[in-house]
């Protein structure tokens, strides 16, 4: 099992090792996840861009494993099947490849839930694993690899979240304050806050605010981070709690009335 850490908003995750000079791991991955939505017994076809970046040709090895998500954003992958594993149901195109420098490859993976399959969520993660050893220097050869986890999601039939919020707080990040907010999904697929919210803070400063873009997966309860949105690609402004926020959170054509006020 590998754990890895999940940036917000990120699909692809990337556990990465190249020493400086190193001609490794070297590939952009279009899209970085899948949300999908699919019928019982019928077959789903979709298909993963890899370019390969390096000077040399590339080699990769390509699989499917299962992941959990950890409080801590941090993603744990595994090649065992998980009790409830949809891995069984996904077929790829083929398990080796090599990319000439520079060019791009059309990967194709199928997804077919079986007949009679109930409303639910399928996970899983497709694994690009760089198979290159490169000289690093002197008589000694380093494995210089790396690879990407592709996220999928796909919903069966009328699988669908239900998010509430069941509390507000706030937590200590990198040093910082941070208004929390904790949000129970009681759905069977798995949901994603959205929308902007209007911040004040202690000192009357008025800020745009945002959900971190985290997925909140079914049977769970989540702390997701209301984050100051940058603007004109200027710093975020440092807050002075106690902060009020107030406005309307989404997750699809639904609304979560948010009006709190964080204090340390």
């Amino acid at each position: 099992m590998t754990r890895l850490l999940l940036a917000a908003g990120a699909g692809a995750l990337t556990l990465q090792a190249a020493p400086a000079g190193a001609q490794g791991f070297a590939a952009y991955i279009t899209p970085p996840r899948f949300e999908l939505r699919l019928n019982a017994g019928e077959a789903s076809r979709q298909v993963v861009e890899i370019q390969h970046a390096g000077l040399q040709k590339g080699s990769y090895r390509l699989y499917t494993n299962d992941w959990s998500l950890r409080a801590d954003q941090s993603v744990d992958f595994s090649d065992a099947l998980a009790p409830d594993s949809c891995r069984p149901w996904v077929a790829i195109e083929r398990r080796e490849l090599t990319i000439e420098p520079g060019a791009r490859y059309r990967y194709r993976f199928e997804i077919t839930p079986p007949p009679g399959t109930p409303a639910r969520e399928c996970r899983f993660a497709l694994m690009i694993e760089g198979l290159d050893t490169t000289r690093v220097q002197g008589d000694l050869n380093f494995p210089v690899g790396g690879r990407i986890g592709v996220i999928v999601y796909a919903s069966i039939g009328d699988a669908a979240p239900q998010l509430a919020i069941t509390g507000t707080r706030v937590v200590t990040v990198q040093g910082q304050p941070t208004a929390v907010v904790d949000v129970r999904n009681s759905g069977n697929a798995h949901g994603r806050l959205e929308g902007f919210v209007n911040g004040t803070d202690a000192l009357g400063t008025r800020v745009e605010m945002a959900p971190a873009d985290l997925p909140i997966l079914p049977g769970e309860t989540r702390a997701v981070a209301i984050l100051p949105v940058p603007e004109n690609g200027k710093p975020a402004p440092e807050l002075r709690f106690p902060l009020t926020v107030k406005g309307q959170l989404e997750w699809g054509k639904n609304r979560l009335p948010l009006d709190a006020r964080f204090a340390p």
